[in-house]
């Protein structure tokens, strides 16, 4: 049924509400993942595996909402339609930071089988990039922009943790201290949470543009601050 143009601005608000209770529902599922990666726990890790379908049915809800928004009979301002692309796009990325918790719990099953569990250094890493995926969701939630930009700025953090991970893991597999399934296991672990931390770096991206209409760009320097669109 289409929405009526009085109610827009009602339905608008509760698509809002249900994609900040989708961030906080993918956030706890990665939380899990990581502590399950952790503590080897096989049954847990099934528990993540399947809370993921919950995160699939409200992906899959929020964007038919806002089809039907964008749909609404009335005339939409530009900033009612940065809002709405902003929660369909944040909505995708949040389902694929979703995807990565998955591929991070299933690793559980190799490591069960393997003589240790993934070295300090993974947990602060892990830490990293469930703090930037809460920091993302919060800017959306507050419109924060400072938050977002601290969130951009993260990034480069995380990107180093990957590269010290993986030239360990090469040193001690050259050494014989590690297996190379380890090796194997720990590099697709160290890939996936790389891969959360991009997701959570579009999502402060797309914060800024809901809030601003200011493009961010990257460069071979890093992030750099906004500029209006051409």
């Amino acid at each position: 049924m289409p929405i009526a143009p009085d109610e827009f601005d009602l339905h608008l608000a509760r698509l809002s509400d249900e994609l900040c209770a989708q961030s906080v529902r993918v956030q706890l599922l990665l939380e899990r993942a990581v502590e399950v990666l952790f503590s080897a726990d096989a049954e847990r890790a099934e528990d993540v595996i399947e809370g993921d379908k919950e995160v699939d049915r409200a992906d899959v809800w929020i964007e038919q909402e806002a089809v039907k928004l964008l749909g609404c009979p009335r005339e939409l301002g530009e900033v009612e339609v940065r809002a709405i692309l902003t929660i369909v796009k944040i909505n995708n990325e949040l389902e694929r930071i979703a995807d990565s918790a998955v591929n991070v719990a299933e690793e559980v099953q190799s490591f069960m089988a393997l003589p240790s569990l993934p070295p300090p250094t993974f947990r602060v890493m892990a830490n990293s990039v469930i703090g930037m995926v809460r920091d993302a969701a919060k800017s959306f939630h507050d419109g924060n922009t400072q938050l977002a930009k601290i969130v951009l700025r993260a990034d480069d953090a995380v990107d180093e943790f990957k590269k010290q991970i993986l030239r360990d893991t090469e040193m001690q597999l050259a050494g014989g201290i590690h297996s190379v399934d380890f090796a194997f296991s720990l590099i697709a672990i160290a890939s996936d949470l790389e891969r959360v931390a991009d997701h959570a770096t579009n999502i402060a991206e797309q914060v800024i543009y809901k809030e601003t209409g200011l493009i961010v760009r990257h460069n071979a320097t890093g992030w750099s601050d906004p500029t209006a669109p051409d």
